[in-house]
């Protein structure tokens, strides 16, 4: 058994209360510890995702078997999602430390800590409760980062949070509570096993809970009907803590493709194509949503928040067919948006706080305007799906892969209108933060028979540490982009894994270490075998 699968969940587990007890008063020392916490969780990470070749690796904690106790399960698609996490923290912890937002407020580096542990739990765990626990772990942790450095804005729209997660908190019980009656069992891979043979009476039961987890992952993934809270929640955050959120929604998007392809597949009689018929056009209309929410925005920050909106629509069509050819466009597009959506936010805080506005109206030039400018290009290039970065590809990918009569001209439509919206918004953001400001000899351009802004206030550049989690961001942006093709490989193999159902059950169920152990004695001594052995078969220690 691999005991570092659960060093990711207990590394920031034990970190965040030191630093909240011990170090909350020294920032300086609550950094350190915060900064090499965050580096030992990538080194595990990617020491995880190398060892995640072969078949799903299974954690029992207790040493007790599935599905009495808890495991944690690590394959190729829950490694991916923790190396992602891993990545994209640094990052963003790096910009908060350098930009000083982490002093802006009590207890960031603790609260940050607790969301790591409640994600990459989230990515992990092989238990539909555990599910539930993690999920309530990050949001905690979430609601405290929402509103870090306060301001009635930012409590307001952390109040809406509150009481729209609250909501999709309650629906999750009331689903965990409808499988449990029906089945007996919250682990994953015995669900996959019971679900198939529920006699048609408790079927019934089985899609309602189906559909109540599709509406609370769907409000976790901001799918319409329930995305309204994403614009007002991360144009409200402070821009490293969106910028951390990024990752949040692709948990919601993690788990309907491992709970949904795991125990309610299409191939599951008693669910059938029901899912995806109802994930399909709600993910349509988000990318419209996020489109027109892009196209209409007046500020920076809900301009990029309705540009999330958007990618994620365009992430859960791909996952809506529920077949490995999309299922591999839908990751691939998974990791690049989540590297778009950071840059973009990180490279806002860099340009509002020189602005002291993210409206999008004319002002005098910032200071390292062109800078930012080219970053701001690149980043909205890859957002918007344009050569020659990962978003091209990635939408490439998914168009290539929905082909389905019924589901070709709806998803090809929406997806190339939307990423033409999509430029059309950024590129008006653009021509007002950058251009204009400079397109007459450096001097301000009225706007609409407006008066010249008033001159600017004496800024400061930007240091190399605060430009630099950006300008990663765009790198992973461009490494994705060159090395599209071993990593849709990896995405492939991935997909692959993903719906071996038989390989996922018989990794969790099959080798228990209680279990593994009885069988070894029973081996030595010669005795019966297992139930579990075929009746005509002889066992270890008979005569053949």
């Amino acid at each position: 058994m691999n005991h570092w699968i659960i060093a990711p969940v207990i590394l920031p587990a034990l970190l965040a209360p030191i630093i909240g007890f011990v170090m909350r008063h020294d920032i300086p020392l609550a950094r350190v510890a915060s900064l090499a916490g965050t580096g030992a969780l990538l080194a595990i990470a990617i020491g995880l995702f190398l060892s995640a070749g072969g078949d799903p690796q299974v954690y029992y904690l207790g040493d007790w078997p599935a599905p009495f106790g808890i495991v944690l399960v690590l394959d190729k698609l829950s490694a991916l999602m923790v190396l992602l996490t891993a990545v994209l923290a640094m990052i963003v912890l790096v910009h908060a430390v350098a930009t000083g937002w982490d002093a802006r407020g009590w207890h960031f580096h603790a609260l940050f800590q607790f969301q790591l542990m409640g994600v990459i739990g989230a990515f992990l765990t092989g238990d539909v409760f555990n599910l539930f626990v993690f999920f309530e772990i990050l949001l905690i942790a979430s609601y405290g980062l929402m509103i870090h450095s306060g301001g009635r804005k930012r409590m307001r729209a952390g109040l809406q949070y509150v009481v729209i997660n609250l909501a999709g908190s309650t629906l999750f019980l009331f689903a965990l509570g409808v499988i449990y009656a029906a089945t007996g069992t919250l682990n994953m891979a015995d669900l996959a096993q019971r679900i198939p043979e529920l006699p048609e009476g408790e079927a019934a039961l089985v899609r309602v809970a189906a559909i109540l987890l599709l509406v609370v992952f769907g409000l976790k993934a901001a799918l319409f009907p329930v995305h309204f809270w994403l614009p007002a929640t991360y144009s409200s955050a402070p821009a490293p803590v969106a910028a951390l959120f990024a990752i949040m929604t692709k948990v919601g998007a993690y788990a309907i493709i491992r709970v949904h392809s795991l125990a309610f597949g299409p191939d599951v009689a008693a669910t059938g194509g029901m899912i995806s018929d109802w994930l399909f056009p709600a993910a349509i209309i988000t990318i419209a949503v996020g489109a027109f929410g892009v196209l209409g925005a007046r500020r920076l920050m809900p301009l990029i928040a309705f540009s999330v909106v958007g990618s994620m629509g365009a992430l859960m069509v791909a996952v809506s067919a529920f077949e490995p050819a999309a299922m591999t466009a839908a990751l691939y597009y998974l990791v690049h948006s989540t590297f778009a959506a950071a840059a973009l936010f990180l490279l806002a805080d860099l340009v509002v706080s020189r602005r002291e506005s993210d409206v999008l109206t004319l002002r005098p030039a910032t200071v390292q305007n062109g800078l930012f400018a080219a970053l701001f290009f690149a980043a909205a290039i890859g957002m918007a799906g344009m050569p020659p970065l990962s978003g091209f590809l990635g939408k490439l990918m998914v168009l290539d892969a929905m082909r389905a009569p019924g589901q070709m001209p709806w998803a090809w439509a929406a997806i190339l209108i939307g990423s033409l919206m999509t430029i059309v918004g950024f590129a008006r953001a653009g021509s007002t933060l950058f251009w204009k400001p400079t397109a007459l000899s450096g001097e301000p351009v009225p706007d609409d028979g407006a008066d010249p802004a008033e001159p600017a206030p004496e800024q400061a550049r930007a240091g190399a540490a605060e430009i630099a989690p950006t300008m990663l961001s765009i790198a992973a942006l461009a490494l994705v982009t060159g090395f599209a093709g071993p990593l849709s490989g990896y995405m492939s193999d991935t997909s692959a894994q993903v719906f071996d159902r038989a390989g996922y059950v018989s990794a969790v169920l099959d080798g228990g270490p209680v279990k593994q152990a009885a069988e070894k004695d029973k081996k030595a001594e010669g005795a019966e075998p297992s139930q579990d052995a075929p009746a005509d078969e002889p066992a270890d220690g008979e005569d053949h």
